[in-house]
């Protein structure tokens, strides 16, 4: 499964209304280390694809929905349960710290 590309049109649907877990992943373009969480995040998705949805949003496409959830630096990943923030976590991090994060609250 690959990652899932989230606008304002399709956020609610997507997260807020999932009936699995999602792992969002706010990010820019310009960041450095979004590009360097990116690859991990791609494997994340593959290889949870069964009990966890994985998708991406552009905080200068879509800056009112980090707004929204007091987004200050990127790259912030939030794990959504039930249209509810169940984990976050801020900077990069490994495959192995985003595994512990997301198997605890999946």
């Amino acid at each position: 499964m690959s990652v899932l590309q989230l606008t304002a049109e399709n956020f609610e649907q997507e997260v807020l209304q999932s009936d699995k877990s999602v792992l969002v992943d706010f990010w820019a373009a310009w960041c450095g280390p979004c590009k360097m969480i990116a690859p991990v995040v791609e494997e994340l998705a593959g290889e949870m694809e069964a009990e966890l949805k994985v998708a991406k949003l552009n905080v200068d496409e879509y800056g009112d929905i980090p707004a929204r959830y007091g987004i200050m630096s990127i790259p912030t990943l939030i794990l959504f349960k039930g249209g509810e923030e169940a984990e976050r976590l801020v900077g990069y991090k490994t495959k192995e710290e985003l595994l512990a994060a997301v198997q605890k609250s999946v």
